[in-house]
């Protein structure tokens, strides 16, 4: 039987799965690496820790492990950070990351004056400040050394593939991301490289996410004991590597990931363009297409919140006290702005703020107001979808997020549809696994391959009394950002 590697490369952490051509998860590991934090906004890495963080828990993944059986590797990864190498395919500077708030110059340029409707025709998307166009520009402006140095420009899953195979390349889903790839028509649009001064020969090669772009490097194969004939597809953006994970392709499906970050995403089999550019449309990892909402603050919100704030690590027992009859009743607000915010309001000037904190609030309270700020942010590109035509009866829900059962009410609730989980909660590594089998042949596509491997394993159900309350309480919710837009670039 053969296996296949999935890499799932985040923000915090790498997580390898070894998979067997049934789906079956074999084995798992994880490290963890470090973010830097130059200046209050900004948000790098050093793209050497995360190969290192790779190659460090690769011996742990393959203990044990017949690897002449090992086939195919596949990766899914954080989207829109900006590697550049120099002519020796060495790193420049650190990684500029998905969430670094830095480039509100670049973006106001991009969207003012090169404008919006044409960025829109160019590449299908308006410029957000995650995006790696932006980036470049900065590079440009504020570290012209190291403009004149770039070689190759990739993106964060394109670099560990690169270290495995050598080989410069990224995926469709992924690039369309950087605000330089012509979505629609599947290439890079020569007119956003002439903008940001690069050229087609700094870009790495273009392929489908189930593409192989490369054996392992004889070095690696050795390294690890490894055939030197295991393949390596192209990959995908964490968003659309989970969307393959957790069985969302095709026409018409619907998957909300809570990571780090949080995301609504909805496949397609056909391009289209939210026409304000609230929702992202992308290429997806099947071959098709996506509508997605990404706000930058989910999981993360809660993390903060109960670790940095409450200073503990107990997030059951934090939950454990709200009961049905306390959701949507809340008197206390929060906005999940805490990096600013991506979808569909895309304003870096934004801040995570309490509204309605009266002397008889509890932590309890905060508590549940945090995980339903989240929910209410998300279901504002929720509707934004729904503006479209896009008629959305359920979702599939994945992420750390998505274990608590509370948080799965809430959100099933505040949105008004059946959330369902799948048996194999591993998102983007599981997705990229999936890839790499489509790649060596094991399945004829992508959507050939999650009918047969992706499996439901419950669903939450929204009680129409609590989604009556969580109506009310979402049209509160909306005034809060509008009222306070103005104060905030005057607190910064």
């Amino acid at each position: 039987m053969k296996l296949f590697i999935g890499i799932d490369l985040g923000t915090s952490a790498v997580k390898l799965l070894l998979v067997d051509e049934k789906g079956s998860i074999l084995k798992e590991t994880s490290r963890e690496y470090p973010l830097i934090f130059p200046h209050p906004g900004w948000s790098e890495q050093r793209p050497e820790e995360w190969w290192a963080a790779v190659k460090d828990a690769l011996p742990e993944l393959l203990q044990g492990v017949d690897t002449s059986k090992i086939a195919g590797i596949g990766a899914g990864g954080q989207m829109h950070g900006l590697v550049i190498l120099d002519e020796n395919d060495a790193v420049i500077r650190p990684a500029i990351l998905w969430n670094d708030g830095r480039t509100q110059e670049e973006v106001d340029y991009l969207n003012e004056e090169i404008g919006r409707k044409r960025l829109s025709e160019l590449t299908a998307n308006i410029a957000f400040a995650g995006f790696t166009a932006p980036k470049i520009l900065w590079i440009r402006k504020h570290e012209p050394e190291n403009f004149a140095r770039i070689a190759k420009i990739m993106l964060p899953k394109d670099y560990i593939n690169y270290c495995l195979t050598g080989v410069h390349s990224s995926d469709y889903s992924d690039a369309s991301g950087m605000l330089l790839l012509d979505v629609a028509h599947k290439c890079w649009s020569q007119e956003m490289l002439e903008i940001c001064g690069v050229t087609e020969t700094q870009m790495p090669g273009l392929y489908e996410s189930w593409e192989v772009t490369g054996n392992l490097k004889p070095e690696v194969a050795k390294e690890f004991g490894l055939p030197e004939d295991v393949k390596v597809v192209a990959g995908a953006g964490d968003n659309a590597a989970a969307a393959v994970g957790t069985g969302i392709v095709g026409e018409g499906g619907c998957n909300i990931s809570l990571g780090t970050s949080g995301t609504l995403f909805i496949s397609s089999e056909h391009f289209g363009v939210d026409p304000n550019n609230a929702l992202h449309a992308f290429a997806h990892a099947d071959g098709g297409w996506h509508l997605m909402g990404c706000m930058l603050s989910a999981g993360s919100c809660n993390k903060w919140f109960v670790e940095e704030i409450l200073g503990g690590n107990d997030f059951r027992a934090e939950e454990s006290v709200i009961t049905d009859e306390d959701l949507g009743r809340n008197h206390v607000f929060f906005l999940p702005y805490l990096m600013g915010e991506r979808s569909p309001i895309n304003d870096v000037n934004a801040r995570g703020t309490f509204t309605g904190l009266t002397m008889d609030s509890r932590r309890q309270d905060l508590v549940q107001a945090v995980l339903e700020g989240v929910a209410f942010a998300i279901r504002d590109s929720f509707e934004v979808a729904r503006s479209l035509g896009l008629d959305i009866p359920r979702s599939r829900v994945c992420g750390g997020g998505s274990k608590s059962p509370l948080w799965r009410k809430i959100f099933a609730n505040v949105l008004g549809i059946p959330l369902d989980r799948v048996k194999t909660e591993q998102g983007p590594g599981y997705g990229g696994a999936m890839l790499a089998m489509v790649g060596c042949g094991l399945y004829p596509s992508v959507k050939d391959a999650a009918e047969a491997l992706v499996e439901l394993g419950g669903t939450t159900e929204p009680d129409p009394e609590i989604t009556a309350r969580y109506e009310a309480q979402y049209r509160k919710f909306s005034r809060i950002y509008p009222a306070l837009k103005a104060v905030f670039p005057n607190i910064q």
